[in-house]
């Protein structure tokens, strides 16, 4: 059975103590472990090469998105797997753009955990299981994948939010209640949770808070929102 060699990196003890037990119980999986400053990691993969690099993209003394651009600049060869809680939808389009093969939650279980490493360093990209079957997913694929034409859409254009949507959108991210969306677009409060419903399933969210984070700092959202008018019927 080949070894897969990991180094991980991560600046929490207690974590980086519980991953390593983890990994450790599995015959085929090696890893070491680097962190501290720049010079410290970029030494510590040069010595020991691994295949794969797990990386906490929530660092508190790095960059991380920046930390995987120098990554896959100096080794491409390299896959690097990102570890968050519960990552932004961009934050993974972002990181996947810049060459991340696959992400872990850190909720994740152990059978999870091990099969997202095995399936990335058999060349496979893995998303976080709540959104392997979203259309998300399939955005996030045409950007590992490119593009299949010059005519591909952005973000927003592919998930094919309607107005509606993004007028409900816009108002939760002000505070609003269903029944205060409803009386300010002049439809049913059943209605405007239809809305909201069709949101979380194009966007794969699970809450109106992730909504209103998604308004804030999406900037495809914030060009398309500043080109409609938020009262106007579809």
């Amino acid at each position: 059975m080949k070894n897969i060699r990991m180094l991980l990196i991560e600046d929490n003890r207690l974590l980086r103590e519980g991953i390593i037990s983890i990994i450790n119980e599995h015959d085929d999986l090696k890893v070491g472990t680097a962190h501290g400053t720049n010079k410290a990691i970029y030494d510590k993969i040069e010595s020991y090469k691994p295949a794969i690099i797990l990386l906490d993209i929530g660092l508190r003394n790095q960059n991380s998105l920046h930390l995987v651009k120098n990554i896959k600049k100096t080794y491409p060869d390299i896959h690097i797997v990102a570890m968050d809680l519960i990552p932004a939808q961009d934050d993974i389009y972002e990181f996947v753009k810049t060459g991340v093969s696959g992400f872990i939650l850190k909720d994740a279980t152990v059978s999870e955990f091990v099969k997202t490493i095995r399936s990335v360093a058999n060349g496979k990209k893995v998303l976080p299981s709540p959104l392997t079957d979203s259309l998300f997913s399939q955005i996030v694929n045409k950007t590992i994948n490119g593009p299949t034409d010059e005519s591909s859409p952005d973000l927003l254009d592919a998930v094919r939010l309607t107005k509606r949507e993004l007028q409900v959108m816009k108002f939760i991210s002000e505070g609003m209640t269903n029944k205060e969306v409803a009386k300010k677009l002049h439809i049913s409060t059943y209605t405007v949770k239809s809305h909201v419903h069709n949101v979380l399933e194009k966007l794969a969210l699970h809450s109106r808070v992730q909504i209103a984070k998604y308004a804030h700092t999406s900037k495809e959202f914030k060009k398309v929102i500043e080109s409609i008018s938020l009262l106007d019927d579809e």
